[in-house]
């Protein structure tokens, strides 16, 4: 199974990226399009889960996209990258937890080539740094399935602007901080998607 991968330089709006991915689900359902993996930075945004509980929004003032992934408020801007995928379970297996297994082993993997050492946590999805013996969390993970068709993807803090997220309870996780690459000492990372690209297609392609 191929798939079509795109990387977007210039910011894209949210609401739009939502509907390209809308779209391509239903192409891949109609018979017309094939899987897709697509990274880009968004501007600067604050989105809503399924799950999502107002008393995780500390700022009220904001303003939030509600979308229909799984998950709770999140912020995605300049500096962070996005990974959009739209895969079809139909063909690869119907099982939500094998794919989420794999989509943390890519995202592991990536950042192993930074020399960092990453896992997922049972307790809280995404992944996971530590750090000063503190757990904080570098990559979310948000996902939605329609008719096994499996999208919405994961984003890896790189460089952004950390204190973005004190406006929200990050994935509504209290007690826990966030990271990013460069927070964590890594000033080199031009070659990040090539790095995505690569770990992706070998964790997905049969």
């Amino acid at each position: 199974m191929s798939i079509e991968v795109k990387s977007s330089i210039k910011p894209i709006d949210y609401l739009q990226s939502m509907q390209i991915l809308e779209d391509r689900v239903n192409d891949i359902i109609n018979g017309t399009k094939g899987e897709l993996l697509w990274i880009l930075e968004h501007k600067n945004v604050y989105t809503g889960g399924t799950s999502s509980k107002k008393s995780d929004l500390l700022n009220k003032k904001i303003k939030v996209i509600k979308t229909n992934r799984g998950g709770k408020y999140t912020f995605h801007g300049k500096g962070q990258k996005t990974v959009y995928f739209v895969l079809d379970l139909n063909k690869r297996g119907k099982d939500i937890r094998k794919l989420i297994t794999k989509i943390e082993n890519c995202i592991i993997n990536t950042l192993s080539n930074y020399k960092i050492k990453s896992y997922p946590d049972k307790k809280n999805i995404g992944i996971w740094v530590e750090r000063k013996n503190k757990q904080m969390k570098i990559a979310a993970i948000g996902i939605k399935v329609k008719k096994w068709i499996a999208y919405h993807g994961f984003a890896i803090n790189i460089c952004n602007d950390l204190s973005m997220y004190d406006a929200i309870v990050p994935c509504g996780i209290k007690d826990k901080k966030v990271t990013s690459l460069k927070n964590l000492g890594i000033s080199e990372f031009s070659n990040i998607n090539k790095i995505i690209i690569k770990n992706f297609l070998n964790t997905f392609h049969p």
